[in-house]
C-alpha cells in the first residue's frame, strides 16, 4: 500500500486504523475528547477511541461500513461542538490536501498519514497549519498479513487558528 511496494491498493485507501496506530495519540488528547471521524470506514478509530474515553460526536465516510456511521463526503461538510477531528483520511495527495485545509479550517484536526510528506515540497503550503507531529513508526494495516506497511507514519495536527511553531513528538523508546 505504499510507494515501495507493489501490493495493489484497495480502493479508496480503505485500511482500518489498528489500535498500534492509535496509542501513540493518545497522550495528546485532553480527556474525554469531543472529536468528529470524517473518513470513519467500518469504525474502527472510533472503538479505539471509545475504549480511551473519548466521544464521537459524529462520524461520516463516502461508503460507511457500518450503521452508526452517515454517508457523506467529509470534504463538503462542516461541523460545529466538537473539540477537534481525527481521522485516517486517504493518502491520496489531492483528498489528503484538500482534507488538511477543510477540516483545520473548522477545528484542529489529527490526521494519520505517511511520516515522509512533512519533508516534501507538496507540503510547503500545508506547514503554516501544522501544531505538532507524534511519531508512530511502521503499521501493520492488514490483521492477518505477516508484515508491517512500508512507511513510516505519524499523526498530524493541523490548525488554522494558531500561529504557534510545530512540535515534533519522537517513538517512545519502551
Amino acid at each position: 500500500m505504499g510507494k515501495r511496494s507493489n501490493f495493489e491498493r484497495k480502493p479508496r485507501d480503505y485500511y482500518p486504523t489498528p489500535e498500534a496506530a492509535v496509542l501513540p495519540l493518545l497522550p495528546h488528547l485532553t480527556p474525554n475528547t469531543r472529536y468528529c471521524e470524517p473518513c470513519a470506514g467500518n469504525g474502527a478509530l472510533i472503538d479505539h477511541l471509545s475504549g480511551a474515553g473519548h466521544r464521537c460526536a459524529s462520524a461520516w465516510d463516502i461508503e460507511p461500513q457500518r450503521d452508526d456511521i452517515d454517508r457523506h463526503d467529509a470534504t463538503d461538510r462542516l461541523i460545529g461542538n466538537i473539540d477537534c477531528f481525527i481521522t485516517n483520511p486517504p493518502w491520496a495527495r489531492p483528498i489528503l490536501h484538500e482534507l488538511i485545509v477543510h477540516l483545520s479550517d473548522q477545528h484542529p484536526a489529527w490526521l494519520l498519514f505517511d511520516a515522509d510528506w512533512m519533508h516534501t515540497k507538496q507540503a510547503a503550503p500545508y506547514l503554516p497549519r501544522l501544531r505538532r507531529v507524534v511519531s508512530v513508526g511502521r503499521v501493520k494495516w492488514i490483521a492477518d498479513s505477516p508484515f508491517t506497511g512500508k512507511d513510516n507514519c505519524c499523526w498530524y495536527l493541523f490548525d488554522s487558528d494558531s500561529t504557534a511553531p510545530a512540535e515534533f513528538i519522537g517513538r517512545d523508546a519502551a
